[in-house]
């Protein structure tokens, strides 16, 4: 059974803590489908686990849950994964005073992601190869005219 909201937890209990969804980033979906933000700011496709690296990274409390976005159509696992995060201590201050807020931190997400290494690798091989794929390709005999 879902845990119902309640003022007296602490901000630094799991249960109070933010959730990022890959939908949220992904420059792919539609605002309808779960985006929060425009298509300029987004990543191509992001996974939990781009998501979780970025806030480890940066110095935030964050776990990672096998949860799916309510309006993900797929059920397949490269679209599974949550992202928690602790933004606020218990007295309510940011825990990162450069993040204060969940779209500040999405728009941190939007433009850390693309630096990734994993990014940067997966980039470079697509690029070479769609050229080699464009070069390699011949003009095949058709059948003509009959």
């Amino acid at each position: 059974m879902a845990q119902v909201w309640n003022p007296s937890k602490k901000h630094s209990e799991f249960a109070r803590w933010v959730c990022i969804y890959p939908v949220y980033i992904n420059s792919k979906k539609t605002l309808a489908g779960g985006r929060k933000l425009t298509k300029e700011k987004c990543v191509e496709n992001p996974t939990a686990h781009e998501i979780l690296d970025v806030l480890l990274a940066t110095g935030f409390n964050a776990r990672l849950e096998n949860k799916l976005h309510p309006r993900e159509r797929s059920k397949e696992m490269p679209y599974y994964g949550r992202v928690r995060v602790q933004l606020k201590q218990d007295d309510g201050t940011p825990v990162r005073p450069d993040f204060p807020t969940r779209d500040s931190l999405l728009l941190h997400l939007g433009t850390t992601i693309p630096k990734l290494k994993t990014r940067q690798g997966k980039q470079a091989s697509g690029d070479q190869s769609s050229q080699s794929s464009a070069s390699s390709s011949k003009k095949g005999k058709g059948k003509g005219r009959r």
